[in-house]
């Protein structure tokens, strides 16, 4: 019994030394991922049924105003 463990334990130590070792993955960059753009003067496409678009431009509206928040809250 003792003689199959050790053998056991030797040929898992050997399968692990002896296995390919896979390659490191490059980091993802903002290039890889199709975002939704807001862009002026970029078609808007129709589509009807199930479709992947690749590069959907969301609805622009222009430009927009802010105004800032004059009231404080949070605190009690």
């Amino acid at each position: 019994m003792w003689v199959q463990l050790a053998i056991l334990v030797i040929a898992a130590l050997v399968s692990y030394a002896l296995a390919p070792k896979p390659p490191q993955p490059k980091a993802p960059s903002l290039s890889d991922f199709d975002l939704p753009v807001a862009e002026q003067g970029r078609p808007v496409p129709v589509i009807f049924g199930t479709v992947t678009v690749t590069g959907p431009n969301v609805i622009y509206y222009g430009n927009l105003r802010t105004t800032a928040i004059k009231a404080k809250g949070g605190k009690k």
